[in-house]
């Protein structure tokens, strides 16, 4: 069966997934979502015995199917090979109740890489397929981790154009400096004098200037995006879920059929919601448990139906959930207004013009395949220190925020149901924060004193990603305000 794609706000008309893939964003301003989700061909007794490219097929060749099988298992296997520094890909660790889903064994030690390690292979042969001849130009924002497993993907990839902006003050000092240190002829890294909302915004103004795209088409460049807006980067996501839970089967953990929960650190809802696909698709999930940081636009949400943006923006330990605008929760918006994309778009105007939604409450029976709660600051080092303390397992705060909210779930509920944890990024990226929250102090050393004193501690080798960046050049210094992205494109791309 073709599985072709159409926009949330109902105004693109259906696209084949190659197509869906190099436009990223639909011309109505609306997400490409499937016409019909598919359901797995396969049992999860006999995909339990897969590997996890085998996996990444069953998965992806259900979603994607105007690509061969030839190009996919191309795609599949130029992705997860040497980069990641596991032949599993994405490990499960038991620790303390829970198991941790190891998302950060790629080329920028964090989940992205999962998705962004294929991206651009599902892009190039998209181009090919389609007879698009224009270089493909990939505008970002970024919260942290996107930025950098782009730039890693998309570095030095013929006929591709990438372009990163940043918040100035909103990533760690290891994230700025994976990105700003990025080799790649075609690549630009641009930090803004506002936060990750602001670029987002500036980033999705850009792709739907119909004046701008005339110029770009003039000069032989179109836009594409490489954040989880795109369904070529949430699709692969689906993957890491049904293996995970295909390995809790084959390691006996579970039982054929038995239902599990799913712990995610969302802030622009993308890996919660390809959780939520995973179950549609026939992976035995229960519940959802959504984790957010301070910044709980997404709680509230799920606590009271109405989203509201209108609120304080906190820098927090865990930067990537650092999000007021949720972009991937128009998504689920559509799928539980019935699929409804009126609905949706009177409710996506309703967030640009005010900040403000209220879903309706035949929409909020669609939420009850979620749970959520959010971690406090202090939660977040709390829940860093208490693991090392009974386990001497170290997480980074994005994971922390997750594990704080789904000990407080299992307290609240007292089910004893196997839960993963969406483990998002390594201890390593974020080793103050983490070594503040061990040790109870924050320390004046530099950074890779700390990253050293970590690795000791928690006898953990340091990854590639971290040791390179030791000796690596700054490349990118380009510093520019909101106001002023758009003329930062035009005069990279010489518009």
């Amino acid at each position: 069966m073709e599985m072709l794609y159409k926009s949330t706000r109902g105004d693109a008309g259906e696209v084949t997934a190659s197509q869906a893939i190099l436009q990223g964003l639909a011309p109505d301003g609306g997400l490409y979502v499937p016409v019909k989700l598919p359901t797995l061909a396969r049992t999860m007794r006999e995909m339990s015995q897969m590997t996890y490219r085998e996996t990444a097929y069953e998965v992806l060749s259900l979603f994607l199917t105007d690509y061969t099988e030839e190009e996919l298992k191309h795609c599949i296997d130029a992705a997860y090979d040497e980069k990641f520094d596991t032949e599993v890909i994405a490990p499960l660790v038991q620790a303390d109740g829970a198991y941790y889903l190891e998302l950060f064994h790629g080329a920028t030690i964090a989940f992205k890489d999962m998705a962004l390690s294929i991206l651009p292979h599902l892009m190039t042969t998209a181009a090919k397929k389609n007879g698009i001849k224009d270089e493909i130009v990939i505008l970002t924002a970024t919260s942290g981790d996107t930025g950098k497993a782009a730039l890693a993907g998309f570095a030095d990839v013929p006929g591709t154009k990438i372009i990163v902006f940043y918040p100035k003050n909103g990533v760690s000092a290891i994230q700025e400096r994976q990105m700003v240190t990025q080799k790649g002829d075609n690549t630009s890294v641009i930090g803004i004098t506002g936060n990750f909302d602001d670029a987002q915004t500036g980033v999705k103004k850009m792709f739907n200037d119909t004046e701008l795209k005339k110029e770009l088409a003039d000069k032989g460049f179109r836009f594409s995006s490489a954040n989880s807006i795109n369904i070529g980067r949430l699709v692969p996501q689906i993957v890491y879920y049904t293996y995970a839970y295909c390995k809790l089967l084959a390691e006996g953990h579970i039982k054929d059929g038995e239902k599990i929960h799913v712990t995610v650190p969302t802030g622009n809802f993308g890996n919660i919601l390809a959780a939520y696909y995973a179950k549609k698709i026939g992976v035995p999930i229960d519940k959802l448990i959504c984790a957010s940081n301070t910044n709980k636009v997404l709680f509230d949400f799920f606590e009271t139906g109405r989203y509201d943006r209108n609120r304080e923006f906190v820098l927090t330990s865990s930067p990537s959930m650092d999000i007021l605008i949720s972009s991937n929760l128009e998504r689920l918006i559509y799928h539980i207004a019935g699929d409804d994309s009126e609905v949706t778009a009177k409710l996506m105007k309703n967030l640009t013009d005010g900040g403000i939604y209220d879903i309706s409450d035949s929409m909020k029976e669609g939420l009850k395949d979620f749970a959520s709660g959010y971690a406090t600051e202090e939660d977040t080092a709390d829940a860093i220190r208490t693991l090392y303390e009974k386990t001497g397992y170290v997480i980074d705060p994005h994971t922390a925020v997750a594990s704080h909210v789904y000990h407080e779930f299992a307290k609240g509920t007292r089910d004893n149901v196997r839960t993963v944890i969406a483990s998002t990024a390594s201890p390593f990226k974020f080793a103050r924060s983490v070594m503040s929250a061990i040790e109870g102090k924050t320390s004046n050393e530099e950074d890779f004193a700390l990253i050293d004193r970590l690795s000791a501690i928690a006898n953990v080798a340091l990854p590639p990603a971290i040791t390179e960046l030791r000796t690596a050049p700054v490349r990118h210094d380009t510093v520019c305000k909101t106001e002023d992205m758009k003329l930062t494109v035009s005069r990279i791309l010489g518009l």
